[in-house]
């Protein structure tokens, strides 16, 4: 599963990393503010958005140190 997630993170254009990275922290906030108020009832969701915080800034990270080396 996760492989599959990452070839599919790593054929995406930059701009869609970039959207997609700025969806998932806003999504981040809005869990960890529905934690606060004692709404949320999947606790997990907010380490899984975390981690896609991490692999999206990971393939972002390589995308940007391929194009220095070319």
């Amino acid at each position: 599963m996760k492989t599959k997630e990452m070839e599919q993170l790593k054929n995406k254009q930059e701009n869609e990393l970039l959207s997609d990275l700025k969806k998932s922290k806003d999504k981040l906030w809005d869990l960890q503010v529905d934690l606060r108020a004692g709404k949320l009832k999947n606790v997990s969701d907010i380490n899984k958005t975390k981690k896609l915080i991490a692999r999206i800034n990971t393939v972002l990270s390589e995308k940007k140190n391929s194009k220095t080396t070319k």
